[in-house]
Protein backbone atom coordinates (compact mmCIF):
# COMPACT_ATOMS: atom_id res chain seq x y z
CA UNK A 1 0.00 0.00 0.00
CA UNK A 2 1.57 3.30 -1.10
CA UNK A 3 1.36 5.94 1.72
CA UNK A 4 1.90 10.01 1.63
CA UNK A 5 5.38 9.22 1.93
CA UNK A 6 6.07 6.77 -1.05
CA UNK A 7 6.72 6.99 -5.00
CA UNK A 8 5.46 9.92 -6.77
CA UNK A 9 4.42 11.86 -3.84
CA UNK A 10 8.06 12.97 -3.31
CA UNK A 11 9.05 16.11 -3.76
CA UNK A 12 10.98 17.02 -6.81
CA UNK A 13 14.17 18.01 -4.52
CA UNK A 14 14.11 14.38 -3.77
CA UNK A 15 18.10 14.12 -5.42
CA UNK A 16 19.05 17.16 -5.01
CA UNK A 17 22.46 17.97 -2.98
CA UNK A 18 21.54 20.12 0.31
CA UNK A 19 23.20 22.83 0.03
CA UNK A 20 21.61 23.35 -3.25
CA UNK A 21 17.97 23.94 -1.04
CA UNK A 22 19.47 25.92 1.17
CA UNK A 23 19.13 29.86 0.12
CA UNK A 24 21.89 31.70 2.50
CA UNK A 25 20.86 34.88 4.05
CA UNK A 26 24.19 36.53 2.51
CA UNK A 27 23.57 35.18 -1.05
CA UNK A 28 20.45 36.58 -1.69
CA UNK A 29 20.29 38.52 -5.14
CA UNK A 30 17.57 41.69 -5.06
CA UNK A 31 15.56 43.35 -7.26
CA UNK A 32 15.86 46.83 -7.22
CA UNK A 33 12.84 47.23 -10.10
CA UNK A 34 10.66 44.69 -9.01
CA UNK A 35 7.59 46.71 -8.75
CA UNK A 36 5.29 49.71 -10.46
CA UNK A 37 6.43 51.99 -8.01
CA UNK A 38 10.35 51.26 -7.89
CA UNK A 39 11.29 54.60 -9.09
CA UNK A 40 7.78 56.37 -6.97
CA UNK A 41 10.04 58.65 -4.44
CA UNK A 42 9.75 57.61 -1.47
CA UNK A 43 9.27 53.58 -2.54
CA UNK A 44 12.70 53.17 -4.73
CA UNK A 45 15.55 52.09 -2.35
CA UNK A 46 13.23 49.11 -1.55
CA UNK A 47 15.12 45.18 -2.99
CA UNK A 48 13.04 42.42 -3.16
CA UNK A 49 13.74 39.15 -2.98
CA UNK A 50 12.17 35.81 -4.34
CA UNK A 51 13.12 32.80 -3.16
CA UNK A 52 10.82 30.24 -3.23
CA UNK A 53 8.19 29.96 -6.50
CA UNK A 54 7.85 32.76 -8.79
CA UNK A 55 6.14 35.00 -6.32
CA UNK A 56 4.23 37.94 -7.56
CA UNK A 57 7.26 40.18 -8.77
CA UNK A 58 6.36 42.15 -11.83
CA UNK A 59 10.13 42.17 -13.68
CA UNK A 60 10.99 39.25 -15.43
CA UNK A 61 14.66 39.79 -14.68
CA UNK A 62 14.11 38.91 -10.78
CA UNK A 63 15.87 36.61 -9.69
CA UNK A 64 14.45 33.19 -8.70
CA UNK A 65 16.16 31.09 -6.01
CA UNK A 66 14.36 28.39 -6.11
CA UNK A 67 11.91 27.47 -8.83
CA UNK A 68 10.01 24.46 -7.75
CA UNK A 69 6.44 24.65 -6.71
CA UNK A 70 6.08 24.04 -2.75
CA UNK A 71 2.25 25.16 -2.65
CA UNK A 72 3.36 28.61 -1.47
CA UNK A 73 5.88 30.80 -2.43
CA UNK A 74 8.89 32.79 -0.10
CA UNK A 75 9.90 35.99 -0.94
CA UNK A 76 11.63 39.01 0.95
CA UNK A 77 11.83 42.54 1.24
CA UNK A 78 14.59 44.54 2.38
CA UNK A 79 14.26 48.46 3.17
CA UNK A 80 16.01 51.17 4.85
CA UNK A 81 14.51 54.00 7.35
CA UNK A 82 11.77 56.06 5.42
CA UNK A 83 10.75 53.50 2.32
CA UNK A 84 7.34 52.74 1.72
CA UNK A 85 5.71 49.74 -0.65
CA UNK A 86 2.70 51.67 -1.64
CA UNK A 87 -1.25 50.35 -1.12
CA UNK A 88 -2.04 47.03 -3.06
CA UNK A 89 -3.89 43.90 -2.38
CA UNK A 90 -3.65 40.05 -3.24
CA UNK A 91 -5.99 37.26 -4.47
CA UNK A 92 -4.22 35.07 -2.00
CA UNK A 93 -2.81 35.05 1.54
CA UNK A 94 0.10 36.99 2.27
CA UNK A 95 1.71 36.89 5.26
CA UNK A 96 4.91 38.54 6.61
CA UNK A 97 7.59 38.01 9.45
CA UNK A 98 9.57 40.73 10.73
CA UNK A 99 13.22 39.57 11.00
CA UNK A 100 14.78 43.02 11.66
CA UNK A 101 13.39 46.69 11.54
CA UNK A 102 10.58 48.27 13.16
CA UNK A 103 7.32 48.15 10.60
CA UNK A 104 4.35 50.14 9.96
CA UNK A 105 1.74 48.53 8.48
CA UNK A 106 -1.52 50.63 7.00
CA UNK A 107 -4.51 49.63 5.57
CA UNK A 108 -6.95 51.47 3.07
CA UNK A 109 -6.17 52.73 -0.55
CA UNK A 110 -4.79 56.13 1.08
CA UNK A 111 -2.96 54.20 3.78
CA UNK A 112 -5.49 56.12 6.04
CA UNK A 113 -7.84 53.49 7.54
CA UNK A 114 -5.90 51.63 10.06
CA UNK A 115 -1.95 51.18 11.16
CA UNK A 116 -0.33 49.07 13.04
CA UNK A 117 3.85 48.90 14.22
CA UNK A 118 5.55 45.40 14.51
CA UNK A 119 9.21 44.09 15.61
CA UNK A 120 11.30 41.48 15.51
CA UNK A 121 9.48 38.70 16.02
CA UNK A 122 6.15 39.78 15.24
CA UNK A 123 4.11 38.16 12.61
CA UNK A 124 0.98 39.88 10.26
CA UNK A 125 -1.19 38.48 8.05
CA UNK A 126 -3.35 40.93 6.36
CA UNK A 127 -6.67 38.93 4.41
CA UNK A 128 -7.24 38.94 0.93
CA UNK A 129 -8.85 42.47 -0.92
CA UNK A 130 -7.66 44.70 1.75
CA UNK A 131 -6.04 47.34 0.55
CA UNK A 132 -1.99 47.12 2.70
CA UNK A 133 1.37 49.09 2.79
CA UNK A 134 4.42 49.00 4.94
CA UNK A 135 7.12 51.32 5.43
CA UNK A 136 10.28 50.53 7.57
CA UNK A 137 9.87 53.41 10.68
CA UNK A 138 12.73 52.25 12.19
CA UNK A 139 16.41 53.68 12.74
CA UNK A 140 18.20 50.61 10.40
CA UNK A 141 17.17 49.22 7.50
CA UNK A 142 14.83 46.10 7.61
CA UNK A 143 13.77 42.87 6.18
CA UNK A 144 10.68 40.98 5.95
CA UNK A 145 9.95 37.66 5.16
CA UNK A 146 7.02 36.98 3.38
CA UNK A 147 4.43 33.88 2.54
CA UNK A 148 2.69 33.81 -0.54
CA UNK A 149 -0.09 31.19 -0.70
CA UNK A 150 -0.26 29.37 -3.82
CA UNK A 151 2.03 27.65 -6.35
CA UNK A 152 0.97 31.07 -8.50
CA UNK A 153 0.17 33.69 -6.38
CA UNK A 154 -1.20 35.59 -8.99
CA UNK A 155 -0.58 39.34 -9.38
CA UNK A 156 -0.69 42.43 -7.28
CA UNK A 157 -4.00 44.83 -7.66
CA UNK A 158 -2.43 48.26 -6.84
CA UNK A 159 -4.24 51.31 -5.89
CA UNK A 160 -5.21 53.19 -8.61
CA UNK A 161 -3.10 56.36 -7.65
CA UNK A 162 -0.08 54.29 -7.54
CA UNK A 163 -0.32 53.28 -11.06
CA UNK A 164 -0.74 56.97 -11.64
CA UNK A 165 2.01 57.98 -9.90
CA UNK A 166 4.55 55.24 -11.41
CA UNK A 167 3.81 56.51 -14.95
CA UNK A 168 4.93 59.67 -14.43
CA UNK A 169 8.44 58.04 -13.47
CA UNK A 170 8.19 55.65 -17.04
CA UNK A 171 7.05 52.58 -15.40
CA UNK A 172 3.49 50.71 -16.67
CA UNK A 173 2.68 47.49 -16.00
CA UNK A 174 0.92 45.25 -18.78
CA UNK A 175 -1.82 42.74 -18.48
CA UNK A 176 0.69 40.07 -19.34
CA UNK A 177 2.07 41.37 -15.88
CA UNK A 178 5.07 42.59 -17.18
CA UNK A 179 7.08 45.75 -16.39
CA UNK A 180 8.09 48.20 -19.00
CA UNK A 181 10.14 51.23 -18.32
CA UNK A 182 8.51 53.60 -21.39
CA UNK A 183 11.63 55.23 -20.66
CA UNK A 184 14.09 52.89 -22.54
CA UNK A 185 11.99 50.45 -24.31
CA UNK A 186 9.16 51.50 -26.88
CA UNK A 187 5.33 51.31 -26.15
CA UNK A 188 4.12 48.56 -25.13
CA UNK A 189 2.07 46.63 -28.09
CA UNK A 190 -1.35 46.84 -28.66
CA UNK A 191 -1.62 43.02 -28.07
CA UNK A 192 -0.90 43.06 -24.57
CA UNK A 193 -2.38 46.32 -23.45
CA UNK A 194 -1.22 48.67 -20.21
CA UNK A 195 -2.93 47.84 -16.77
CA UNK A 196 -5.14 50.72 -15.66
CA UNK A 197 -6.70 51.56 -12.62
CA UNK A 198 -9.52 49.33 -11.20
CA UNK A 199 -12.63 51.02 -11.75
CA UNK A 200 -14.54 52.78 -8.70
CA UNK A 201 -17.26 50.78 -8.65
CA UNK A 202 -15.06 47.15 -8.88
CA UNK A 203 -12.84 48.70 -5.96
CA UNK A 204 -16.46 49.42 -4.22
CA UNK A 205 -17.61 44.94 -4.82
CA UNK A 206 -14.07 43.47 -3.85
CA UNK A 207 -12.24 45.86 -1.03
CA UNK A 208 -12.57 45.69 2.10
CA UNK A 209 -12.10 48.08 4.93
CA UNK A 210 -10.12 47.12 8.40
CA UNK A 211 -9.51 49.87 10.32
CA UNK A 212 -6.59 49.87 13.36
CA UNK A 213 -8.43 47.84 16.21
CA UNK A 214 -9.60 45.31 13.68
CA UNK A 215 -5.91 45.53 11.84
CA UNK A 216 -4.03 44.20 15.81
CA UNK A 217 -6.45 40.76 15.77
CA UNK A 218 -4.34 40.31 12.42
CA UNK A 219 -0.99 40.39 13.81
CA UNK A 220 0.83 37.50 16.30
CA UNK A 221 3.30 39.22 18.83
CA UNK A 222 7.32 38.24 19.50
CA UNK A 223 6.05 37.05 23.08
CA UNK A 224 2.75 35.82 22.62
CA UNK A 225 1.52 32.32 24.14
CA UNK A 226 0.30 30.37 21.86
CA UNK A 227 -0.63 26.65 21.37
CA UNK A 228 2.00 24.19 22.05
CA UNK A 229 2.49 21.21 19.40
CA UNK A 230 4.60 18.01 20.72
CA UNK A 231 7.83 18.12 18.66
CA UNK A 232 10.16 14.99 18.32
CA UNK A 233 13.33 15.41 21.18
CA UNK A 234 14.31 17.01 23.60
CA UNK A 235 14.63 21.06 24.26
CA UNK A 236 12.37 21.76 21.50
CA UNK A 237 9.06 23.92 21.69
CA UNK A 238 6.82 24.45 18.31
CA UNK A 239 4.07 27.11 18.84
CA UNK A 240 1.39 27.62 16.26
CA UNK A 241 1.03 31.04 14.38
CA UNK A 242 -0.85 30.19 11.40
CA UNK A 243 -3.55 27.71 10.80
CA UNK A 244 -7.00 26.37 11.84
CA UNK A 245 -7.60 23.51 14.16
CA UNK A 246 -5.87 19.93 12.90
CA UNK A 247 -6.72 16.80 14.77
CA UNK A 248 -4.39 15.01 12.87
CA UNK A 249 -1.48 16.50 14.31
CA UNK A 250 -3.12 16.83 16.44
CA UNK A 251 -2.59 20.79 16.77
CA UNK A 252 -5.14 23.76 18.27
CA UNK A 253 -6.33 26.57 16.35
CA UNK A 254 -3.49 29.15 15.83
CA UNK A 255 -4.14 32.65 16.80
CA UNK A 256 -4.74 33.62 12.79
CA UNK A 257 -6.81 30.52 12.21
CA UNK A 258 -8.11 30.97 8.93
CA UNK A 259 -6.97 28.84 6.19
CA UNK A 260 -4.31 30.19 4.16
CA UNK A 261 -2.77 26.79 1.96
CA UNK A 262 -0.07 26.56 4.69
CA UNK A 263 0.65 26.70 8.42
CA UNK A 264 3.07 28.68 9.84
CA UNK A 265 5.37 27.76 13.14
CA UNK A 266 7.35 28.94 15.66
CA UNK A 267 9.87 26.78 16.87
CA UNK A 268 12.47 27.56 19.52
CA UNK A 269 15.42 25.27 20.34
CA UNK A 270 17.22 25.27 23.44
CA UNK A 271 20.70 25.28 23.58
CA UNK A 272 22.42 21.28 23.23
CA UNK A 273 18.52 20.28 21.71
CA UNK A 274 18.68 17.36 19.40
CA UNK A 275 15.69 15.62 17.62
CA UNK A 276 15.20 12.14 16.30
CA UNK A 277 14.82 11.76 12.63
CA UNK A 278 11.80 12.27 10.72
CA UNK A 279 9.71 12.52 7.92
CA UNK A 280 6.68 14.82 6.85
CA UNK A 281 3.80 14.45 4.16
CA UNK A 282 4.53 17.97 2.74
CA UNK A 283 7.21 20.45 1.82
CA UNK A 284 8.65 22.20 4.53
CA UNK A 285 10.98 25.60 4.42
CA UNK A 286 12.54 26.39 7.47
CA UNK A 287 14.08 30.22 8.21
CA UNK A 288 16.51 30.99 11.22
CA UNK A 289 15.61 34.26 12.74
CA UNK A 290 17.80 33.68 15.56
CA UNK A 291 20.80 31.10 16.58
CA UNK A 292 22.25 28.26 14.53
CA UNK A 293 20.71 25.59 13.87
CA UNK A 294 22.43 22.24 12.06
CA UNK A 295 20.49 19.90 9.97
CA UNK A 296 20.24 16.68 8.46
CA UNK A 297 18.52 15.76 5.28
CA UNK A 298 18.82 12.05 4.11
CA UNK A 299 22.19 11.89 5.59
CA UNK A 300 23.54 15.18 4.67
CA UNK A 301 24.30 17.84 7.08
CA UNK A 302 24.77 21.63 7.14
CA UNK A 303 24.35 24.67 9.20
CA UNK A 304 22.40 27.01 8.97
CA UNK A 305 22.89 30.84 10.25
CA UNK A 306 20.89 33.92 11.20
CA UNK A 307 18.64 34.96 8.18
CA UNK A 308 19.30 30.94 6.13
CA UNK A 309 15.96 29.45 4.69
CA UNK A 310 16.13 25.61 3.63
CA UNK A 311 13.57 23.71 2.05
CA UNK A 312 12.89 20.02 3.23
CA UNK A 313 11.73 17.27 0.35
CA UNK A 314 8.16 15.76 1.10
CA UNK A 315 9.30 12.35 2.34
CA UNK A 316 13.45 13.12 3.47
CA UNK A 317 14.87 12.02 6.48
CA UNK A 318 15.48 15.23 8.27
CA UNK A 319 16.75 15.78 11.88
CA UNK A 320 17.20 19.09 13.98
CA UNK A 321 20.37 20.01 16.08
CA UNK A 322 21.26 23.08 17.89
CA UNK A 323 24.24 23.64 20.05
CA UNK A 324 23.68 27.37 21.45
CA UNK A 325 20.51 27.27 20.48
CA UNK A 326 17.92 28.67 17.60
CA UNK A 327 14.33 30.38 16.92
CA UNK A 328 13.00 29.45 13.48
CA UNK A 329 9.69 30.42 11.27
CA UNK A 330 8.72 27.38 9.75
CA UNK A 331 6.23 27.48 7.03
CA UNK A 332 4.57 23.64 5.78
CA UNK A 333 2.31 23.07 2.97
CA UNK A 334 -1.53 22.13 3.69
CA UNK A 335 -3.81 23.42 6.03
CA UNK A 336 -3.83 20.18 7.93
CA UNK A 337 -0.44 18.32 7.39
CA UNK A 338 0.22 14.71 8.65
CA UNK A 339 1.98 14.39 11.77
CA UNK A 340 6.12 13.88 11.31
CA UNK A 341 6.35 10.09 11.21
CA UNK A 342 9.30 8.55 13.02
CA UNK A 343 11.70 6.76 10.72
CA UNK A 344 10.98 3.52 13.43
CA UNK A 345 7.37 4.09 12.58
CA UNK A 346 7.96 3.69 8.96
CA UNK A 347 9.75 0.51 8.94
CA UNK A 348 7.51 -1.58 8.88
Amino acid sequence: MQTAFDGDMHAPFANTPLEQRIVRFADLIPCTTAFIDARTPGSDAKENFTIIGPGVAENPDQHVHIREPHGFNIGGARQPPGCVNSQHFHETAEVFFVHSGRWAFRTGEYADEGEVILSPGDTISIPVHVFRGFENVGRETGFLYAVLGGDDPGRVVWAPDVLERAKGHGLVLLQSGRLVDTLKNPPPDSNDPVVLPESRSELKRVVRHVDSQALEAFVVRDNASTGQVLSAGVGFGEHVVIGPENMREPAPAAPLDWPHGFVCRRVRLVAGASGSPVRRAEPEVIFVHSGELEIAVDGERSVLSVGDTVTVPVGAARTLFSSSGADLFVTRGSDAPLPAKPLEDLAG
